[in-house]
């Protein structure tokens, strides 16, 4: 099969990408380089998939370029680029949200539609959910973004119902909690956390770590998304995805103190806009449909995140900056 990945130079769509690549299919990755983090870093989760020689890339603007020949000779569409980041989305990059994320999730429904059995899975957020009313939080709860971001999130996922709905198109939505693993993006927290704690620096905690996330392990996200690319009748559907535990920032700041052992010099500031309290997925529909269990605990996942962590502070300053 040959599938495209929107997004593939990033955190999950490069994970992706190598355990596709690795079982035999062909991969085609498109990304545009868009300016929340740099360029070498993208880069660099590219270069395992630059050998194989099933991968091809393909750098485009989503919200303006010609997809149709991407899509035609696809057999499966994921689309997971997308503007990311709750924190970031005020102001005046909401601009960018809207067109990354609602502009181009259209724009790629457009060329989609003329090829309607053909499955597209789309990347979605706990996000939409905001302060959920109900925990664990099941898919049919109702949505109240609590950021700009979930808002466009959301709007990707009305968007996904609308093709379905009248054009026909496989859709399915994945609602994706709190991912983390080896090539999170920098500004996200493990990222963050895990550099300052071996450097010894200070780690700023906005709220007083009580806040609770289920925390997902990117490689259970893989297992989950490839899983909504060929399970049967379930086109319109949408999927929580989440880690299986709700995890405070307090356990996880321990757990990495212990990891790194080396005690974290750790300040509290007030919450940000759009940060929410507590997020837990409830999963059952997913299990159910997709066969979906997480497998990876989460000890076992942030230790190969500060593994990670600890093998870019070795290479040169000129391939990290």
């Amino acid at each position: 099969m040959k599938v495209l990945i929107t997004g593939g130079a990033g955190f999950i769509g490069s994970h992706l990408t190598e355990s596709l690549l690795g079982d035999g299919w062909e991969v085609v990755g498109v990304d545009c380089f868009n300016d929340n983090y740099g360029r070498p870093e993208k880069l660099r989760n590219l270069e395992r998939s630059m050998e194989w020689h099933g991968f091809e890339f393909v750098p485009i603007d989503l919200a303006r370029g010609e997809l149709y020949d991407l899509v035609e000779r696809s057999d499966v569409v994921f689309h997971l680029a997308a503007e990311p980041g709750v924190r970031s989305s005020w102001g005046s990059r909401f601009e960018s949200y809207v067109r990354n994320n609602v502009m181009a999730t259209q724009h790629l429904l457009e060329a989609a539609q003329l090829w309607p059995e053909k499955r597209f899975v789309y990347a979605s957020s706990s996000s939409i959910y905001g302060d959920a009313e109900q925990l664990p939080t099941p898919e049919d709860v109702t949505p109240r973004p609590f950021s700009p971001y979930g808002m466009t999130k959301l709007a990707g996922e009305h968007l996904c119902r609308i093709y379905h709905g009248n054009c026909g198109v496989e859709t399915v939505a994945l609602r994706y909690f709190s991912v983390y693993g080896p090539r999170q993006r920098p500004d996200m927290a493990f990222t963050i956390f895990c550099n300052k704690a071996l450097a010894g620096e200070q780690i700023t905690v906005y709220g007083d770590g009580s806040q609770t996330r289920d925390f997902t392990y990117v490689d259970d996200v893989v297992r989950a998304t490839r899983a909504a690319a060929v399970a049967p009748d379930i086109a319109g559907a949408v999927f929580n995805v989440g880690g299986g535990s709700q995890v405070s920032l307090s356990q996880a700041l321990e757990l990495l103190e212990e990891l790194v052992e080396n005690q974290l010099i750790v300040s509290y500031e007030q919450p940000e806009k759009g940060d929410v309290r507590h997020t837990s997925a409830d999963t059952t529909r997913t299990r159910e449909a997709l066969g979906f269990v997480p497998q990876v605990p989460f000890e076992q996942g942030l230790a190969r995140q500060v593994e990670w962590a600890r093998s870019l502070q070795l290479l040169p300053r000129a391939e990290t900056s």
